[in-house]
């Protein structure tokens, strides 16, 4: 039966909540890099290519960026509890078939399962954050989250590398099982409805064009590093996808229930942050891919001394996280963001001369360096853009934030790999005509060639860094609208009305 309840949000215990669906959200986030550093290792079990391999971690994002637009319609949907209880369930599922897989599909199908549940997570707790804290506490908050969810993904190929020293890759998953399990229990016990209800209608033509949109999008840029960008399918990918995408924009405008609000949009600091954090999303996790090729492919490092060399880098960015977010409310995102990007643009320079013999301590340094840099952008720039939009929007906000940032680490993992790809192919060819006495050994000049090619590849990352500095440049410090702020907003003791689903 649904019926109106009265809850003072000031009273609810918000520590038990929160730190619930951070858990979740630790799990969701650690499962988009957990597989990079097995890569190397699956492309030996499954005999597969770079390419093929590679959409364990893509296709999981893509999933993620193609299921996060369905949230808004979801978190108005259906309770707080409901939703999340339900994404862990599913996210339970897709460990328990990865966990069991015997085949590359199988495997594959297990973490596109993992990611509709994980798809869901993020958006949600977002959104109840937005709810649980008004704006002027909101960058302390969503620095705690980052702690967990920025910190995960950048402790996944360690976690994994350890795995992999002394287990097989199916460990990963069976360790997940009983975390996973403990988080829905605990949910069932702690976790409280905070978000409003409503009953909008599921709009489906959108669902399908959005679905078509963003896969044929990633299709096209993940067969690209395969085919070459003048191949037939790639161009018709890539053309099919511009085109549902165009539909579904405009198909929200038009719109008076959108599956995605994209008036979000007309509030310039949320569209200004949303660009940047694409730039800052493909910087991230790209290099998460293309770290581990370098290390294990081209210098015969293990899994366990790949994912060694991030640890120190994502301990300090978690450390972090809190005392940016702190920052943010005292001093808003514009500084925070121009340092972090110089820091990110100086420390990825030195990985466009890796070499054969590049020193583990030189590579430890600056990727350490790098996650610095993360750390003082990340959550105050997408914090900066929510906390301009009216309370109204909350949901639609989120749900296009992470789905940006999810689809833009998918899109940019496949486009950097295709210039990897392609560029290890133009020096083999150069080497080999260089080669013409004969001195150098075919893999010495595979070596050499694929060096070269991810050299390649980080030099369009300090592009796209560079691209996110300029863009800083224009943050300002803006508030939400006075008259649409949220009721705990205007008054810390204030009742909101929520609607809860209750049997």
């Amino acid at each position: 039966m649904s019926k109106t309840t009265a809850i003072n949000l000031s009273s609810i215990r918000k520590g038990p909540i929160v730190f619930i669906m951070i858990l979740g959200a630790f799990l969701a986030t650690l499962n988009q890099t957990v597989m990079s550093v097995a890569l190397p290792e699956l492309m030996g079990d499954f005999n597969i290519s770079a390419s093929t391999a590679q959409w364990l971690t893509t296709g999981y994002m893509l999933v993620n960026g193609v299921l996060i637009p369905i949230t808004a319609y979801l978190m108005n949907r259906f309770s707080t509890r409901q939703l999340f209880q339900t994404s862990m369930i599913i996210f339970l599922m897709g460990t328990l078939l990865s966990a069991v897989a015997g085949s590359f599909h199988v495997l594959l199908g297990g973490r596109l399962i993992q990611a509709v549940g994980a798809g869901i997570i993020m958006p949600l707790l977002t959104n109840v954050i937005l709810t649980l804290f008004p704006p002027e506490k909101r960058g302390a908050a969503m620095g705690t989250v980052g702690l967990a969810v920025i910190f995960a993904p950048a402790v996944g190929p360690t976690l994994a590398g350890y795995v992999l020293e002394h287990y097989n890759w199916q460990t990963m998953f069976y360790g997940m099982l009983p975390v996973t399990a403990l988080v829905i229990i605990s949910g069932f016990i702690f976790l409280k409805n905070v978000t409003e209800r409503s009953r909008p209608k599921i709009d489906v033509v959108s669902v399908i064009l959005s679905t078509i949109g963003f896969g044929a999008l990633l299709y096209g840029f993940s067969r690209a590093g395969v085919d070459g960008w003048s191949s037939a399918v790639v161009l018709w990918s890539l053309g099919a996808g511009v085109v549902m995408l165009t539909a579904f924009t405009w198909k929200q405008l038009i719109s008076h229930n959108p599956l995605l609000d994209l008036r979000a949009f007309k509030y310039s600091m949320f569209s200004l942050t949303t660009v940047i954090n694409v730039a800052v999303t493909i910087v991230m996790y790209a290099d998460m891919i293309l770290l581990p090729l370098y290390l294990q492919n081209a210098r015969g490092y293990t899994a366990m001394e790949s994912g060694l060399l991030l640890l120190p880098g994502s301990f300090v960015m978690g450390f972090l996280m809190p005392i940016t977010g702190k920052l943010f409310d005292k001093f808003g995102a514009k500084w925070l963001s121009i340092l972090g990007l110089l820091i990110m643009i100086a420390t990825t320079f030195s990985f466009t001369n890796l070499t054969d013999s590049t020193g583990y301590l030189y590579l430890v340094l600056m990727s350490t360096g790098r996650r610095i840099g993360m750390a003082m952008i990340l959550m105050p720039v997408q914090t900066a853009g929510l906390n301009q939009l009216p309370s109204k929007l909350n949901a639609h906000g989120t749900a296009i934030s992470n789905t940006v940032k999810q689809v833009a680490g998918a899109v940019g993992t496949s486009l950097l790999v295709s210039v990897m790809t392609n560029r290890t192919a133009a020096h083999m060819t150069s080497l080999a005509a260089a080669n013409t006495a004969g001195s150098a050994t075919k893999e010495h000049l595979i070596m050499e060639a694929s060096i070269q090619g991810i050299n390649d590849a980080y030099l369009v990352i300090i592009g796209i860094s560079i691209a996110g500095l300029l863009l800083s440049l224009f943050i300002k410090n803006t508030r939400q609208d006075s008259s649409e702020k949220q009721p705990e907003m205007q008054s810390a003791a204030k009742v909101q009305k929520i609607k809860t689903n209750e049997a």
